[in-house]
């Protein structure tokens, strides 16, 4: 099955899920009817993600009763029987939170961070946005697993001139022989600016495993000082590269992308809109 019919298929499903409030046209969704769709085996679980929600809700400035709505539903259990459990009614915004609180990793996750996020549920416009999360997850990653290895070998006798040599040691390796400032100058990118907010996902990712193998390798063989780490590095980005030559992808030839601070500062004017027209759930 096609990413395309993936979507197509997540789509209808949590298209279904929808509800209307009668006279009114508020639309919202049942968290029980959400759990299973959203990968959540356990109540548990999901009701954790949905604090989460409520609690990045309120740094929004809105009042989470305006969105999240805590109810409760007879269910039939064994032989008939009924009992009461508890669920909640999520307005769109509400929904995209729990998302955005949600695992990334899951499939379901990431297709329901960009259908909650967006007014119109066209097909076209929820596979783009898709792509943009799933550059803008990638750039985060890279800065984290970055961000590690700076902490790891300050401890090992490298200070911040010495991580910016190894890491440009690594593009060079990365690249083909292209070090940092030859593929900053092939993208017309700015000095002051990272490579990697312009990189497209594929060598974003790709730089993120690399370093992830730095991580692992120094800790594991204690590797100490500049040259050491230097050459660990490298090996880790060259067998990166040697892997997808196999699958014909030179990094140094792919085309660049949009600036991620541009594409950051989009998803933000979005959630703005998001939040100015989802509906308010009514009052009780």
């Amino acid at each position: 099955m096609s990413n395309g019919e993936i979507i197509k298929k997540l789509q209808s499903h949590f298209d279904s899920l929808a509800q209307i409030i009668p006279g009114e046209e508020i639309e919202f969704w049942f968290a029980r009817d959400l759990q299973e769709p959203l990968g959540y085996a356990r109540w548990e679980n999901f009701i954790t993600t949905i604090t989460r929600a409520i609690e990045s809700c309120k740094t929004t400035a809105c009042d989470p009763n305006d969105h999240f709505r805590g109810v409760t539903k007879m269910i039939t259990v064994g032989k008939g029987a009924e009992r009461e459990i508890e669920d909640f009614m999520l307005s769109r915004y509400a929904c995209y939170l729990i998302a955005q609180n949600g695992d990334p990793r899951k499939e379901a996750i990431a297709f329901a961070q960009s259908y909650f996020a967006i007014q119109t549920r066209k097909q076209e416009l929820i596979e783009s946005r898709m792509l943009l999360q799933a550059r803008l997850e990638a750039r985060d990653k890279l800065r984290e697993s970055e961000k590690t290895l700076s902490q790891n070998i300050y401890e090992r006798g490298v200070d911040d001139a010495g991580f910016g040599r190894i890491r440009s040691m690594g593009d060079t390796a990365l690249f083909g022989g292209h070090c940092t400032q030859m593929m900053k100058n092939k993208y017309g990118i700015t000095q002051s600016r990272p490579l990697a907010d312009f990189l497209p996902t594929l060598t974003i990712a790709a730089k993120n495993l690399a370093t992830e193998m730095t991580n692992h390798n120094v800790s594991q063989a204690n590797l100490w000082g500049e040259k050491s780490i230097t050459g660990e590095h490298v090996q880790n980005n060259q067998s990166v590269r040697d892997m997808l030559g196999k699958r014909g992808i030179k990094p140094e030839n792919l085309p660049p992308e949009e600036d991620v601070k541009k594409l950051e500062r989009r998803v933000k004017s979005e959630e703005k809109k998001l939040i100015e027209h989802s509906k308010k759930l009514p009052k009780i």
